[in-house]
């Protein structure tokens, strides 16, 4: 196309789509030094970052490039609306997604965790303790959970639970196992003929 792409922009949370835009080369080695969105305007032929002006960046998370190499998928993490018109995206839809999209986020924040090791982070102390703590986190909160559905509030049982999940995907991190993994184990024990192991 003359020397320009067109790259999609996706939130990497909500799985949306917010914008289409065309990058040069010269656009496409700033995103991935800035780590922020340039694209080439065709119209005032010129670079711009996406924010430049409203603050509204574009945060790069990953570029891909498609099988014909001449469509680029970046994914980001929006600090604002995205369209000039100052919704979500640029089809006037609102940028929220299926919140259980998020577990699979945290997932790889917490496996981010478990490979950097920051100093001071709760779950780097949780992954330097080994898995005989792990579990135990998870017994203990799971312990809680039942305490709050028999005596509790529901805002203490969501609270509870909330805990409990966060644990047993630190849990998961640490054997190598996605939470993906067990929404494929209970879709295979939703079809017809499905039988315990």
């Amino acid at each position: 196309m003359n020397g320009f792409v067109p790259a999609i922009i996706q939130d990497v949370g909500t799985l949306k789509v917010l914008m289409l835009g065309f990058m040069n080369e010269e656009a496409y080695k700033k995103t991935l030094e800035t780590r922020k969105v340039t694209f080439y305007s065709r119209s005032r032929k010129c670079l711009w970052t996406k924010g430049e002006t409203s603050g509204n960046y574009l945060n790069v998370v990953s570029v891909k490039v498609d099988c014909d190499n001449d469509t680029l998928l970046i994914e980001v993490m929006p600090d604002g609306p995205v369209c000039h018109t100052g919704t979500d995206t640029c089809w006037g839809e609102e940028n929220v997604g299926n919140p259980l999209v998020f577990l699979s986020t945290l997932q790889n924040f917490i496996e981010k965790r478990r490979e950097e090791r920051p100093e001071g982070s709760y779950t780097t102390s949780l992954f330097k303790d080994g898995i005989n703590r792990i579990a135990q986190k998870v017994g203990e909160e799971a312990l809680e959970v039942v305490i709050e559905a028999v005596n509790g509030s529901n805002e203490r049982l969501l609270y509870e639970v909330s805990d409990m999940f966060y644990h047993l995907i630190v849990l998961l991190a640490e054997r190598g196992i996605r939470i993906e993994h067990i929404a494929e184990e209970l879709c295979c024990r939703h079809k017809p003929g499905w039988h315990k192991h």
